[in-house]
């Protein structure tokens, strides 16, 4: 259909499946409480808890501001991938006959390429609204972090609750930067497609493998305790 062969249908298949199924090893499975991002949200909720014991703040707005500006470098690059993207629909013809002259690559009709650019596109378009959203969160973050009561007042219930309350923001503001992140590896995989349905299947794969690798089994997880390795 549309210039695709069977193979196509379950590259893209497994593709889908490997992004659903690390998401749900990251997030929801019995293992989501053992990997990178969940030991770094036991980290956020101890500087947030360390914050109220200072009533200078300086370095805690810092921090906050790093975050901030590294969502938004990610969003405005997502957005010159869409505008990169939508480019290649302008010129489908030039670049069908240049894939027709390679000799590694699987020919492509103008259908089928329109559709796995517009399928790039929407990938990074994902890409985009997460790390605006994240943007956003840690905005919020950011005003929530002012308005906890100064340190005389850490063990008031009012105290805790603004400190729970910035926690579990600048949680979910990390959670939606990460898929953000994950959107871009996966694009990467994603682009193996334009040559081939095999390399599309192997740089799924790979990029699946690199991950898995990151989140659960890295040099960097070691660095805590209950991620060291015996």
């Amino acid at each position: 259909m549309a210039g695709f062969a069977t193979i196509d249908g379950i590259a893209f298949i497994f593709f889908m499946a490997a992004w659903l199924g690390y998401h749900v090893a990251v997030e929801v499975g019995p293992h989501s409480r053992h990997n990178m991002n969940a030991v770094m949200n036991i980290r956020r909720a101890r500087w947030i808890e360390e914050s109220v014991q200072r009533d200078n703040r300086i370095i805690d707005t810092q921090v906050m501001n790093g975050l901030q500006n590294g969502t938004a470098f990610f969003a405005s690059t997502s957005l010159l991938a869409i505008g990169g993207a939508l480019s290649l629909l302008r010129s489908t013809d030039q670049v069908a006959q240049i894939f027709e002259d390679l000799p590694f690559a699987t020919p492509v009709t103008r259908a089928a390429w329109e559709l796995k650019v517009i399928g790039l596109c929407v990938i990074f378009a994902y890409a985009f609204f997460k790390f605006a959203w994240s943007y956003r969160l840690f905005n919020y973050c950011a005003i929530l972090l002012g308005a906890i009561p100064s340190a005389k007042r850490q063990d008031e219930p009012e105290t805790r609750e603004a400190v729970r309350e910035t926690i579990a923001m600048n949680i979910a503001a990390g959670r939606h930067f990460n898929r953000g992140q994950r959107a871009f590896f996966f694009a990467l995989a994603y682009l193996g497609w334009f040559l081939s349905p095999w390399l599309f299947l192997t740089a799924t794969a790979a990029v699946l493998t690199v991950m898995w690798r990151r989140q659960f089994a890295s040099d960097s997880l070691t660095v805590f305790p209950t991620g060291r390795k015996p």
